[in-house]
């Protein structure tokens, strides 16, 4: 049974930094992308970064280019999502999700505010 849960959202100050943590369970993790995603209120579901298995293809929203860095640790089955010079523009919950035998899997999200 696949499992994803996420971890490490909370409330920072405009410019501050948090670290997200996915821990995938239930499906051999290291030979999927690994994707996030956020959704703020109001909007819809937007794709933030995402890596292959063997972290040799990364991609980037335009909107976090530069400023999040994705990575994974395929001996832990973990994907991060590290969130530098945060803006308020990226509250929201975030998602983890990967897609296996064309169904997509997804964490219950973890909230990010920035604000002052």
């Amino acid at each position: 049974q696949v499992q994803l849960v996420e971890s490490g959202g909370g409330l920072v100050q405009p410019g501050g930094s948090l670290s997200l943590s996915c821990a995938a369970s239930g499906f051999p993790f290291r030979y999927y992308f690994a994707n996030w995603y956020r959704q703020a209120p109001g909007k819809e579901r937007e794709l933030v970064a995402n890596i292959s298995g063997a972290s040799e293809i990364i991609n980037y929203a335009g909107s976090v280019k530069g400023r999040f860095t994705i990575s994974r640790d395929n001996a832990k089955n973990t994907v991060y999502l590290q969130m530098n010079s945060l803006k308020s523009e990226d509250t929201a919950i975030y998602y983890c999700n990967i897609v296996r035998f064309g169904t997509a899997y997804w964490g219950r999200g973890t909230q990010v505010t920035v604000s002052s």
